[in-house]
């Protein structure tokens, strides 16, 4: 499993963000204070405090594809 933080700072980085997780098989978690929620699920990061960063944690060793995808989003 590997973590890092990203920031998610308009609605199109949110659909941007949940497009590039949804084409991978693993599991990807979002936590925001005491909330953990679906990578995959739009609704649910909608449930997210947005105005700081999110902890993303992901559920496979073999992420660097991955984490080349969502650059643009890493704090």
């Amino acid at each position: 499993m590997k973590s890092f933080n990203i920031l998610l700072r308009s609605i199109n980085d949110v659909k941007d963000f949940v497009n590039i997780v949804n084409k991978y098989d693993f599991d990807v978690d979002l936590t925001s204070g005491r909330y953990v929620v679906d990578a995959k699920s739009i609704m649910g990061i909608f449930s997210l405090d947005l105005s700081k960063p999110i902890r993303v944690d992901v559920h496979t060793d073999d992420c660097d594809k991955f984490c080349d995808d969502i650059k643009n989003f890493l704090v």
